[in-house]
């Protein structure tokens, strides 16, 4: 029954890292090289 809990962390792996590519694609953040930093005052 292990190989339950394997396709199960390799799902949610999938999952996490398709999310999180939509997410930096929708925030415009994928393609511009943008890090977050914040410019200096």
């Amino acid at each position: 029954m292990w190989y339950f809990t394997w396709i199960l962390g390799i799902g949610v792996a999938l999952g996490f890292g398709i999310i999180n590519v939509m997410w930096l694609d929708a925030n415009g953040k994928l393609l511009n090289g943008d890090n977050g930093a914040q410019p200096p005052e």
